[in-house]
């Protein structure tokens, strides 16, 4: 994967923020276009993975290659009855998509998060736990000589997911400085796994069409008191994908994994208050 320099990053989102303020209000219509075309682009003729969690933005992306008869394996990976596995393996089932997953046991856990750290060059509890559930589902998927991977990385900010919307006064001046501050906070920590892994990440919701597109759809469409992502979830039912679905309130991915409640309980174990120390330490 390749990663442009920070600097180079910021200016690229600027130039998309000014150039957005030229478009009109955009219709639901033109989004789900733009959103087909994005993850349309990216479709492979040869197999690929996509990194599957069972939220609405793996899922619609794998709806989306279904559809387009792509050749293509999901992966999830989590402890024992997390929630990610538990809505992979469901959704899997219904919309008869190739699964694979891994569930990993509380044993293996520290050796995981210190592989994860040697892979970092930043490293914080925040990277330490995605990069885990990233190098973790890579690897499920190298077993099968992939070396592409779909990611819903983007949709969060576009679409107005994090709680920092829901707090903010003005949702896509939020939208913009989470674009600009994501090279930071989730660039360069994916990039690193890729590159030490040795593999592509494909990322349709970073598109730049679709960047202007969905920041030309009102706020109010986005996020209301009580939900995120409003109207991706529509787009997504309007393609085809049941409510519950297209609908599930996800959390992140160390999360919906649990991985970060196993290192929680490691640096818990290990007699650290903070889970910041505890990895400091490995």
């Amino acid at each position: 994967m390749k990663l442009i320099p920070e600097q180079r990053w910021i200016k690229k989102i600027v130039e998309l923020e000014e150039e957005s303020k030229k478009n009109k209000k955009v219709t639901k219509i033109v989004l789900k276009k733009a959103i087909l075309e994005a993850i349309q682009r990216n479709i492979l003729k040869k197999r690929f993975g996509i990194l599957f969690s069972g939220g609405v933005d793996s899922t619609l992306i794998a709806h989306v290659c279904k559809k387009a008869k792509a050749d293509f394996i999901c992966y999830c990976v989590g402890l024992e009855n997390s929630p990610d596995l538990f809505w992979a393996e469901e959704i899997a089932k219904k919309y008869k998509f190739k699964l694979k997953t891994k569930i990993l046991k509380s044993n293996e856990m520290e050796l995981l998060f210190k592989r994860t750290k040697k892979m970092l060059k930043h490293v914080d509890t925040l990277s330490i736990g995605v990069g885990s559930v990233l190098a973790t589902a890579i690897e499920l998927g190298k077993k099968d000589k992939i070396k592409d991977f779909f990611t819903g990385l983007g949709s969060e900010e576009i679409f107005a997911g994090y709680h920092f919307h829901g707090e903010a006064k003005n949702v896509h001046k939020e939208c913009w400085k989470r674009l600009k501050s994501m090279w930071k906070r989730d660039l360069r920590r994916d990039a690193a796994v890729a590159n030490k892994l040795n593999v592509n990440l494909l990322t349709p919701f970073l598109d730049e069409a679709l960047i202007k597109t969905a920041m030309a759809i009102p706020a109010k469409r986005k996020i209301d008191q009580k939900n995120k992502k409003i109207i991706l979830r529509e787009i997504a039912q309007d393609l085809g994908l049941d409510k519950k679905f297209a609908w599930r309130s996800k959390k992140a991915a160390q999360y919906g994994t649990w991985f970060d409640k196993s290192l929680a309980r490691l640096a818990r174990n290990k007699g650290f208050i903070f889970k910041q120390n505890y990895i400091k330490s490995l």
